[in-house]
């Protein structure tokens, strides 16, 4: 399980990190410092495990856009930002101040507001997601009283 998050982080960092327009793939080793390799983790993975990783990066090295921060921007323009209904991935029952919603087409989304709220408990309730002005978004879950405002993590 451990490494499996620790490849997921790999994944996440790096994936925003490459350059867009990269001419010659090189390895995560030939692009980071010793030091770097060994913070990000990396050094516990198997052969196999970074030759996967390698892999994978090589066919998704193209980020569209990102933040100053370096962060992935999933919708740059406001007319990408629609309404759309999906259902949330699981066990649901409210949310905390810190939740993390996967919806069940893949996208993984966050609380952006304090606040906890109690739910009637209900498994893969369908939620729409509605864009909201200054660039938020609010979360409607099917068969809760209250929204809650979301950023998109994935």
């Amino acid at each position: 399980m451990r490494t499996r998050l620790i490849l997921f982080a790999a994944l996440a960092t790096f994936a925003v990190a490459l350059p867009v327009m990269a001419q010659q793939f090189s390895s995560l080793e030939e692009r980071m410092s010793t030091a770097d390799f060994k913070a990000a983790g990396l050094d516990q993975l198997t052969p196999q495990q970074l030759q996967f990783l390698d892999n994978w990066l090589r066919t998704h090295q193209q980020v569209k856009t990102v933040s100053a921060s370096g962060q992935p921007v999933f919708y740059p323009h406001d007319s990408a930002r629609e309404r759309f209904v999906t259902h949330l991935d699981g066990h649901f029952d409210g949310w905390t101040g810190h939740t993390v919603f996967t919806l069940d087409n893949g996208e993984v989304w966050r609380q952006a507001e304090s606040g906890a709220y109690s739910c009637p408990t209900v498994d893969n309730p369908k939620v729409t997601i509605k864009p909201m002005i200054l660039g938020s978004w609010l979360m409607y879950v099917q068969g809760c009283s209250q929204s809650v405002r979301v950023e998109r993590v994935k």
